[in-house]
């Protein structure tokens, strides 16, 4: 089969499409999928640089962490939930980038009729991980107010939507105001830019809360955010953290904390187990989707790319550029 194969750690001209072995026919509860789609990443390019390898049990040099296609093979025990030929996608912790991949049943959901195969890829990994953090680890209620980072990325451009279809107010940061723009039509109440430092927020979530501050922050960027995230909170608020693109390290004031009620949450979906993934899976499929068919929340796709063309994908994504997924199409 054909997938995207990482020969050597560093710039994206170690990485290209290849030939490679089928992965081995399923087992038990697994099922083998045709890959038609599949999401890119940041992920991708930290494990293409060496600084995220795959967990235990996935492949080491292929990437990818979501898909859409159709079931090619199941497993004795999937054949009681799935049936040959349905179109499904879903999470893996990796080698989601190739024609075929082989993961649990568990993670998987049926892909609703009006969804092509790249409009699909484009939402498993942004909008479990938007839908995990927002509502199952940050408890979000209708009426809250909700500052997203980065609202214009992949997670962002979900976690806008699901608040604004859950009745929250939704802030959103953007370093273009561009973006900010169009995201109002999924939902974005009010745009903040940050074109200096973060501190800026701080006077900007006063300003728009008459200094009542924000309920949930869920924080896509991390670094020097943290510090503003905690003095726009709420009292008893909540901050959600997912994302380190600005780095790992920040200055803490821990009497602010203390003072505010704070809870500070942290979460990742890559590392979890297949049973986690499942119940994150479950959610998704029971929350989220009828928003799908309903029309009320959808994939925000920047550009599908054949999947020969992964170094430009990727290029794409380290541009800060997009708004919403980039895709990479295998159907062909």
């Amino acid at each position: 089969m054909q997938a995207i194969v990482i020969s050597e750690h560093g710039g994206r001209e170690g990485i290209g499409l290849q030939e490679v072995e089928m992965p081995t026919a399923p087992v038990t509860d697994q099922v083998r999928v045709r890959v038609h789609a599949a999401g890119v990443n940041r992920a991708d390019i930290l494990q293409r640089e060496g600084k995220y390898p795959a967990p235990p049990g996935y492949p080491e040099n292929i990437p990818g962490l979501e898909f859409a296609g159709e079931i090619e093979l199941l497993g004795e025990g999937a054949a009681r939930s799935w049936k040959k030929g349905e179109r499904v996608f879903g999470i893996t912790a990796g080698g989601a980038q190739a024609e075929f991949v082989v993961v649990p049943e568990s993670n998987l959901a049926r892909i609703p009729e009006k969804l092509s195969y790249a409009e699909a890829a484009a939402m498993p990994e942004v909008f479990i991980t938007a839908h995990d953090a927002l509502f199952t680890r940050a408890r979000l209620q209708m009426g809250e107010r909700v500052l997203v980072h980065a609202a214009a990325s992949g997670v962002g451009t979900a976690a806008v939507q699901l608040a604004h279809a859950a009745g929250a107010l939704v802030y959103g940061t953007s370093r273009t105001a561009e973006k900010l723009e169009r995201m109002r039509e999924l939902g974005l109440d009010e745009a903040i830019m940050v074109p200096e430092s973060p501190d800026d927020i701080v006077e900007a979530v006063a300003s728009l809360t008459n200094k009542g501050g924000v309920d949930v922050i869920l924080d896509l960027v991390g670094g020097a955010y943290f510090s503003a995230n905690l003095r726009a909170l709420a009292s008893r608020g909540r901050i959600i953290c997912v994302g380190t693109t600005a780095g790992t390290k920040t200055d803490v004031d821990l009497h602010l904390i203390l003072r505010k009620r704070a809870t500070i949450i942290g979460t990742v979906l890559r590392a979890r187990s297949i049973a986690e993934k499942a119940e994150a899976t479950r959610l998704f499929a029971r929350h989220v989707l009828p928003l799908v068919e309903r029309g009320k929340v959808h994939p925000v796709i920047e550009r599908v790319y054949p999947a020969a063309e992964v170094r430009a994908a990727q290029e794409h994504l380290e541009s800060n550029r997009t708004l919403g997924k980039i895709v990479l199409d295998f159907s062909t």
